[in-house]
């Protein structure tokens, strides 16, 4: 039975009326045997009828009728799975172009309802043509929260379980998966499509969507309660300078001193915990970066949304099924320093290629850009130690702690308040060593004194300590000019620094 058949079938089960059994009157001899049956009700769950009493019989009413919304949901899945039979080797064929392919799934996907007979009203089926289409094509339920501007993160725990970002406030979505294996589908569909693989061999995966998303997989074995995805979403237009001023993230102050130091090629460190927000500042910075420089961005999974001309973008890449064939990040770090580059920017440093790049800024390539994962300027250094140590050199503590201390010259501090904004809490100069310890100075600061407001939104701004980095001298040297005002507080007076 086809589905159009199948579809009639339910279809007339729903509409067909249900004729009364009446049973005799009291007065007439019933047999002790005789019982009152239900219709039969094959695939639809009816609820047992209650009899209603009536003067000289006992009337079993009809089922109630199968909701519509029932029967379009049995209408999407069976199309669904109908579509992949008859289209499944064409779907994936690469040589059809993505607007041939979506031309060809939406009119098999018409044909298909129509030939469903189904009553439809025109919004409901515009509506179940393209959910069937996003289950083919797309990412499914996905589809309409990735399409979401509002929505900043997508995280499925299972099947059944969807919750987003928005606006810095978690919640769940009305939005689910029919099963275990629509979910492993679309899953699979992300992965390959960046050419990774995801199995019971291989059961975690990083990835990245078409626009630089951020795709993290996880699948049974080790997903206990089922798949695990997690997308971290990026905007269709790349974040500027102007929307993060806009949002509070960084005062205009901070914004000049950030441009003077790109400009003046000095390395930069962003530093923040999750979701902080280190690699949309990562983008903010390169756009400072002038034009006719040679960039060479090397990344886990590509994300970087830089907007200059001259870019060459290095990917990692994990081992086959054979367990061959790794390209690791400090691999590639390695190899950027034969590719006459101008800046290298690490998307992040996390293990042993920490001590590549700080190699790098030593050795005449300076202007590099990274992040990592830390919770002030302080922890950064220390982490920054930790990962040297990852790449299996035995180096005393003091020769680690030099290079660093002669190769990064600023960390940009970032922090997810409890009101749910990103900010820039420290703008921070490494300004060398004092015995066995690297020293660090503070140029800008966020302010917790001013509070919250009403809704528990921070008011404080990101305000100047009133010293005067070190660094501003290169500024001079190479002509790049910086008020001297943004250094000063509301207690100092003008010109006059500490």
């Amino acid at each position: 039975m086809n589905l159009s058949e199948r579809l009639r079938s339910a279809r007339s089960r729903e509409e067909l009326p249900a004729a009364p059994t009446v049973l005799p009157s009291p007065q007439a001899p019933v047999a002790s045997s005789q019982t009152v049956e239900p219709m039969s009700t094959v695939d639809l769950e009816v609820p047992t009828p209650t009899p209603v009493e009536s003067d000289n019989a006992v009337a079993v009413p009809a089922p109630p009728p199968v909701r519509e919304s029932d029967v379009v949901v049995r209408l999407k899945e069976e199309a669904r799975e109908e579509l992949f039979t008859r289209l499944g080797n064409r779907i994936s064929d690469s040589a059809l172009d993505e607007g041939k392919l979506q031309e060809l799934v939406r009119r098999e996907v018409t044909n298909l309802v129509n030939a469903a007979s189904v009553p439809l009203k025109t919004d409901e089926r515009r509506r179940l043509i393209k959910e069937i289409t996003d289950d083919v094509l797309g990412y499914g339920p996905l589809q309409k929260l990735l399409d979401d501007d509002d929505v900043t993160e997508i995280m499925v725990n299972g099947p059944e379980k969807i919750y987003i970002e928005s606006s810095g406030t978690l919640r769940r979505a009305e939005a689910r998966f029919t099963s275990e294996d629509h979910l492993r589908r679309v899953i699979e569909r992300i992965v390959s499509r960046v050419g990774r693989r995801i199995d019971e061999s291989s059961p975690l995966v990083d990835a990245r969507l078409e626009d630089g998303s951020r795709v993290n997989a996880v699948i049974p074995p080790l997903a206990f309660s089922g798949s695990t995805l997690t997308i971290r979403k990026f905007g269709k237009k790349p974040m500027r300078v102007e929307d993060l001023v806009a949002r509070g993230s960084v005062s205009p102050q901070m914004v000049e001193l950030l441009r003077a130091c790109v400009e003046a090629r000095l390395n930069i460190l962003v530093s923040g915990g999750t979701g902080t927000g280190k690699t949309t500042m990562l983008n903010v910075l390169s756009s400072f970066i002038p034009d006719g420089e040679r960039i060479v961005t090397i990344e886990d999974a590509v994300e970087l949304q830089l907007q200059q001309e001259h870019i060459v973008r290095l990917e990692s890449r994990p081992r086959n099924i054979e367990g061959h064939g790794e390209i690791t990040i400090r691999d590639l770090v390695r190899n950027s320093l034969r590719m006459r580059p101008d800046r290298i920017i690490v998307g992040e440093v996390r293990g042993g290629e920490s001590l590549d790049m700080l190699q790098a800024m030593n050795t005449g390539h300076d202007g590099s850009l990274s992040t990592l994962h830390a919770n002030s300027p302080r922890d950064a250094i220390s982490r920054l130690e930790t990962m040297v140590l990852m790449a299996g050199m035995d180096l005393p503590l003091r020769a680690i702690r030099e290079q660093i201390a002669s190769a990064v010259d600023v960390i940009v501090q970032l922090t997810r308040l409890r009101d749910g904004t990103r900010r820039v809490t420290h703008v921070t100069e490494v300004q060398g060593m004092e015995g066995d310890i690297v020293t660090l100075q503070d140029a800008f600061v966020f302010d917790y004194s001013a509070g919250v407001d009403a809704q528990g939104r921070f008011l404080g701004t990101t305000k100047s300590t009133g010293v005067r980095p070190h660094f501003t001298e290169r500024f001079e040297e190479q002509g790049i000019h910086v008020a001297p005002s943004i250094f000063e507080t509301p207690e100092q007076p003008r010109g006059r620094f500490r």
